[in-house]
């Protein structure tokens, strides 16, 4: 055999190795998106409802033949609600090829991050980051499927001045992102309607012992006690304070809107309010996957359909772009409706949900209902 009829099957046999590859590359084609939020630490239950919304959503889109015909892939990102582990995760997503997160939860986390995926062109839908900055930035491919603590703050301060007229308010907050905002919002949108706060004060998240700012509020009189932040330490201030003998009602926000509150309060969260969006659990829409999640045993409370919401809208953009480069996917998100288990949602020009807005829910015997 020549020099020249080895080199020839050489290249032949490269050849055919390469378009083996190619073959089997595109039968495994895949699309890798995340979802990212606390897997872990003290907020990992909401965590849990990311993942199982996202978990959902990818395997029901996968079985009805995926997104452009390729099957997604759902990597589970863990920030624990922490602005740096937020930015370091965002980093590892861009390196994982990430086209889409469903993140974050924390405001925190979600506006550093936001900044990284907008560098690097990757669309981010959050489930539950309200603060209005995230949105406020004119950052391209940012978007949410929940309300804003803007509109957060005028209900409930509309609700406090309308069934706790001529009552002693505290405000309280956490210094986070979230719950200082919530707080403020509230507190200006009372102000604007007349009423002044009996108390502003901030505490420390994470602890576990609250019992002196329960005494300043047992001693100023306070009959509602309005809290700016996270489920596991509103429930500590709520339980402390009945232990103490302040009968104050406890509001706070949507961070409230898990049943591990009530594994906390016990008895003492009776009659405790909270702003939620309307619970997507009642949407007609909604009920196959609904009954799908309580048939596997897990009740898809909180942030479960937002999550699950937010991959079916991206999902919807990017079928109809033909495409998940972040240009035409971004352009459809800003421009279309999409059918999905919030009922039929569409995103305005800053990335903002168009759905309706919030309303107020009571908690009796270990679970939340309409006010």
């Amino acid at each position: 055999m020549t020099r020249t009829s080895i080199n020839r099957g050489l290249k032949g046999a490269l050849l055919g190795a390469v378009a083996t590859l190619a073959l089997a590359g595109a039968a495994q084609a895949e699309i890798v998106i995340s979802v990212a939020g606390p897997m872990t630490g003290q907020y990992a239950v909401i965590g849990t409802q990311m993942r199982n919304g996202a978990e959902m959503a990818v395997k029901d889109i996968n079985a009805a033949g995926g997104v452009n015909g390729e099957q997604l892939r759902l990597v589970v990102g863990d920030d624990a609600c922490d602005p740096k582990q937020a930015v370091s995760l965002a980093n590892k997503l861009v390196s994982d090829g990430v086209v889409f997160v469903a993140g974050h939860w924390c405001s925190s986390s979600s506006i550093p991050a936001s900044d990284i995926y907008n560098d690097e062109g990757i669309v981010q839908i959050s489930p539950g980051s309200t603060n209005p900055q995230l949105t406020e930035r004119g950052l391209a491919g940012v978007f949410r499927t929940c309300g804003r603590d803007d509109q957060q703050g005028e209900v409930a301060a509309a609700f406090i001045n309308e069934h706790f007229k001529g009552k002693k308010v505290a405000i309280l907050h956490d210094k986070t992102t979230y719950g200082q905002g919530l707080a403020d919002e509230t507190k200006k949108n009372l102000n604007k309607l007349g009423v002044q706060e009996a108390m502003y004060e901030a505490y420390t998240a994470g602890e576990k012992d609250y019992s002196a700012l329960v005494t300043k509020m047992k001693n100023e009189g306070i009959d509602l006690i309005y809290v700016g932040g996270y489920h596991t330490e509103s429930a500590l201030i709520q339980r402390q304070a009945k232990e103490a003998g302040l009968n104050a009602v406890l509001m706070s926000g949507d961070a409230m809107v898990t049943e591990e509150w009530w594994s906390i309060t016990g008895p003492a969260g009776e009659g405790a309010l909270m702003t939620f969006s309307p619970d997507p659990k009642l949407n007609e829409a909604a009920a196959p996957v609904v009954a799908k999640f309580q048939e596997s045993g897990f009740d898809p409370e909180g942030y479960t359909l937002y999550t699950y919401g937010a991959v079916q809208a991206w999902a919807q953009a990017a079928n109809a772009a033909k495409s998940v480069d972040f240009e035409p996917v971004n352009k459809n998100l800003h421009s279309m409706k999409f059918d999905t288990v919030l009922g039929n949602i569409s995103f305005d020009a800053k990335g903002d949900v168009a759905a309706p807005g919030y309303v107020v829910y009571k908690w009796s015997n270990g679970k939340y209902a309409y006010y």
